[in-house]
């Protein structure tokens, strides 16, 4: 009997979740976020079930990389761009898309004629504007300015996307949204290019963010970007269900205490049992004791703290639970969005939490 931690990745859920993006992404072009090593579904993995996406968006240069060495021929969007000269070779040799967000990659772009001349390949840029998250991009009061520049530029490609991020579009009646997208519209005006504003929660909750590019991740892997609902409440899919195994199971008498700190004392004389799976394998030492799991189906709760390789289960419902029974901790039994409520973070936190010791699978469902 393998005690390995399981994560069951379905391929179907994903391929449903980018369908239902597009329907509501009405004409819009779709960009699958698939960073984080695909939310921690996989990045080759996702890649390639979701091979229809308009365009594929990673964090970094090395994530291009590895989907190009995997065969992967979409169009690919590096979401911080280059983060040195160096790296600019890089991006045409691969064929890269680069977000520009600073001075200093539009200075790298200025002085890169040698390796221009060689590749003969302009590069396709998006340029972010920064309307509000005040994290990356340009002020919006520089864009025609920026936009000149790179336009001016032999070595980039004329079909500039202009860009900007939310930062808080999971808030429906949050007005920053509103200002967000009216900041960027006014700064882009009078200025050629695609234009790509809507995340996730902005393609749900702001029909005047579409435009002609939707940048999705969460929704694609069935996680929830509206706080109080799972992303079933919004009509998509969980693409990871995370399991393993009863190792043990033990008769407690009233007034033990379970686990690290001795943190939880049992009630009465109990039944409990122990799951091999812990913070070492990606599952929130932050789980507070009455945690939900399923034991073979049935609801059932942690006690104690969590451990680096176990947790312990309350089996007081689960009365007929053996040793070697399956128990899920997330997924299309029990809601990822349940569990990060319980350990105090988001569900993209645990889902990208996944360790090496965790056994991956996947499933056509």
């Amino acid at each position: 009997m393998s005690r390995t931690a399981l994560a069951t990745i379905h391929l179907g859920a994903l391929r449903r979740n980018l369908a239902r993006v597009r329907q509501h992404a009405g004409g819009a072009k779709v960009m699958a976020v698939v960073k984080a090593d695909g939310y921690g579904h996989g990045l080759e993995r996702v890649a390639r079930t979701l091979g229809d996406a308009d365009a594929l968006g990673v964090a970094a240069l090395g994530d291009g990389l590895r989907l190009r060495a995997a065969g992967h021929r979409q169009r690919i969007v590096v979401l911080s761009g280059p983060d040195e000269p160096a790296d600019l070779a890089e991006f045409r040799r691969l064929q890269l898309d680069a977000v520009i967000h600073h001075q200093s990659q539009i200075d790298w772009l200025a002085a890169e004629p040698a390796t221009f001349e060689s590749s003969g390949r302009p590069l396709r840029v998006w340029l972010k504007l920064d309307t509000g998250m005040h994290r990356l991009g340009f002020a919006p009061e520089a864009a025609e300015q920026v936009h000149a520049q790179l336009r001016a530029l032999a070595n980039v490609s004329p079909d500039i996307v202009l860009t900007t991020h939310f930062a808080a579009s999971d808030e429906f009646d949050n007005a920053l949204t509103a200002q967000q997208i009216e900041s960027f519209d006014a700064a882009t005006r009078t200025l050629a290019g695609a234009r790509a504003l809507a995340n996730s929660a902005g393609l749900l909750g702001w029909p005047a963010a579409r435009g002609d590019w939707v940048r999705v991740g969460g929704l694609l892997y069935g996680l929830s970007v509206v706080e109080g609902k799972c992303g079933a409440d919004l009509g998509f899919e969980p693409a990871m269900t995370l399991s393993t195994k009863l190792i043990s199971i033990k008769s407690i008498r009233k007034g033990e205490r379970i686990g690290y700190a001795a943190t939880w004392e049992c009630p009465e004389d109990m039944t409990v049992g122990v799951a091999a799976i812990g913070y070492g394998d990606g599952y929130p030492r932050s789980a507070r004791a009455g945690t939900p799991v399923l034991v073979n189906g049935a609801p059932a709760s942690i006690v104690g703290r969590v451990s680096m390789d176990l947790v312990t289960i309350d089996l007081r419902r689960v009365p007929h639970a053996q040793v070697g029974d399956r128990v899920a901790l997330w997924g299309r039994e029990l809601p990822v969005e349940t569990i990060a409520a319980h350990a105090g973070t988001i569900s993209y936190d645990l889902t990208c939490g996944m360790t090496r010791r965790v056994l991956f699978v996947e499933d056509e469902s």
